[in-house]
């Protein structure tokens, strides 16, 4: 240091500084900073006439500045090369490059360049308030109560969204949504969640102290599988998914360093499971690591089916008979279509085969705000049901959440109204169920419409959307455009994709970002945006398809 600060008093006594070594260390460093960042030093106001004389920077001067400025550089300590290569390793396609395409393209739009269109779609992902859909009023309405207590004495508010808020505001510390709550969430709310699942089941008892609050239903899926998993080399823990997935689960597998065990849905049956290729599956991964957890998706993402009770019991079964964990990932329950389709929870069918299964097999199972007829996305609300943990695990369970204090408690309150909503007799029951209704019943719709216009274009295929948000056609792209991808170092649906983007403006996922079998291609386009907007973006992808077709025959 006392040779930088020696050099840096000579180069500004060549810059003529006045007195640097009077102002001490800091007068001279400063000085040298302000000629390296090539602007003059600033120091005490001369006159007029001497500011005029003042002489300029001699190119020698700026030349040794800018080496001390270089000498008290270093490098940097976190690089591509020293990060966590598991950070590194992990992608989410739904955030991936075809989005960050899709922002660059807005910013150019923005800049007035032109383009064959006037705005990006995204139809990327399931942000239904950002495809336009209105927030549940009584959801907000006890949410704005708890935010803010003082609308308790508005008149503007309904009698039944006040009770609410005072129960949830009575278990937060200072009567306040502001206070930090217990790791596992507020009481009162997992009381209500338990009170839900006992209704939705059928009468299948619920205990609230099975119940955990979570930022959405990732966080309860990630904290779930970073508990489970263990060992190394062969006794790695593997973690058996479903192909096509949702990419938070190969994401979290390789956060975490364990092994992804795939298990391919029938695609060719409405993408329905079947319990021989789960056994082909777990055999061929016992030769390489440890299988130990099933995930299961129901209703689908990204494929839209709804799991028959038939199924439920076989995988049930299977798990039971395997010794595997199972992960029931159910947010969204409340997005069923098709005539004939009924959601059959994990738990109620866990329940109704007896207690061999029902006192052995664990479970852990998850529901969020973000989905549903609510789109409460940003809330971050969700929770986790586990059955049958070891009480010890339990203990561990509950240290691991308190790492994170607790979910948002605007989120848990979120959570709460719909586990809670309006009952008949209420005076906001029937805005609220007309609401729900009219959400649920135009998703049913647009499902409908997506299926057959994608049915309607040569060179595409897509089965019945029987539940969730999106649809998951298969595409045929020529061989002609998979070379071309090749060239570009892309995956052939990567290739069509981006190209959509670029002519289009319309944003989807290609369906290599959530595993596809080989030699298929697919792309994942919600179902959220408007009808009328729907319909154009599908008559646009219908255009842009047989265009590319003809141009890669």
């Amino acid at each position: 240091m006392h040779r930088f600060v020696l050099t840096a008093k000579q180069a500004a006594a060549s810059l003529g500084c006045r007195n640097p070594g009077s102002g001490g260390k800091n007068t001279a460093l400063r000085c040298t900073t302000s000629l390296a960042a090539d602007r003059p030093p600033r120091g005490p106001r001369l006159p007029r006439l001497a500011r005029e004389r003042t002489v300029r920077w001699s190119s020698a001067a700026k030349a040794s500045a800018v080496k001390i400025n270089e000498k008290a550089s270093r490098e940097k300590i976190l690089t591509l090369e020293s990060m966590n290569p598991l950070v590194k390793a992990l992608e989410y396609a739904v955030r991936g490059p075809i989005v960050l395409k899709a922002g660059e393209i807005e910013k150019e739009l923005r800049k007035g360049i032109k383009k064959p269109f006037t705005e990006v779609i995204k139809a990327n992902i399931g942000d239904a308030h950002a495809m336009g859909q209105r927030p549940i009023t009584f959801l907000r309405q006890v949410v704005a109560l708890c935010t803010y207590p003082n609308l308790l004495d508005s008149p503007s508010f309904p009698e039944d969204a006040k009770k609410r808020a005072r129960r949830i505001l009575q278990d937060c510390g200072g009567n306040s949504l502001g206070s930090y709550t217990a790791s596992p969430g507020i009481n009162c709310i997992r009381e209500d969640v338990a009170s839900y699942i006992e209704r939705r089941d059928g009468g299948v008892p619920a205990d609230p102290d099975n119940i955990y609050l979570t930022t959405g239903a990732s966080d309860g899926i990630t904290t779930i599988l970073k508990i489970l998993v263990s060992g190394g080399g062969k006794s790695r823990t593997g973690v058996m998914i479903p192909i096509p997935q949702y990419p938070l689960y190969s994401a979290a597998i390789s956060d975490l360093d364990a092994i992804q065990v795939n298990y391919y849905l029938d695609e060719e049956n409405c993408w329905a499971l079947d319990v021989n290729e789960l056994r082909r599956s777990l055999k061929e991964a016992k030769a390489y690591c440890n299988p130990k957890v099933l995930c299961i998706i129901n209703p689908g993402n990204p494929t839209g089916q709804v799991q028959n009770r038939k199924s439920t019991e076989d995988v049930i079964h299977f798990a039971w008979e395997e010794k595997l964990f199972l992960l029931a990932d159910e947010v969204y329950q409340d997005n069923v279509y098709s005539e004939g389709c009924q959601f059959h929870s994990f738990k109620k069918i866990l329940y109704e085969m007896g207690p061999e299964y029902y006192n052995n097999v664990e479970l852990a199972s998850f529901h969020s705000t973000s989905k549903g007829y609510m789109g409460e996305c940003g809330y971050r609300g969700g929770y986790m049901e586990v059955l049958n943990l070891h009480p010890e695990i339990k203990g561990q369970l509950v240290k691991l959440l308190s790492v994170r204090l607790c979910p948002p408690v605007s989120g848990q309150a979120a959570m709460d109204v719909v586990v809670n909503p309006p009952i008949p007799g209420e005076e906001s029951y029937s805005q609220f169920i007309k609401e729900k209704e009219s959400v649920l019943n135009n998703l049913a719709k647009k499902a409908k419409l997506t299926e057959d216009m994608f049915n309607n274009i040569p060179g595409m295929h897509c089965n019945p959307l029987q539940g969730a948000m999106y649809a998951f056609p298969q595409i045929f792209i020529p061989s002609k455009a998979i070379e071309e991808a090749k060239v570009h170092k892309m995956a052939p649906d990567m290739f069509y994709c981006m190209k959509l983007l670029e002519e289009t403006g319309i944003c989807v996922v290609p369906g290599s970002g959530f595993g596809q079998r080989e030699g298929t291609y697919h792309l994942r386009m919600t179902i959220l945006p408007p009808a009328e907007k729907l319909k154009i973006l599908l008559e646009k992808m219908k255009d842009f398809h047989i265009k590319f077709l003809e141009k890669y025959a």
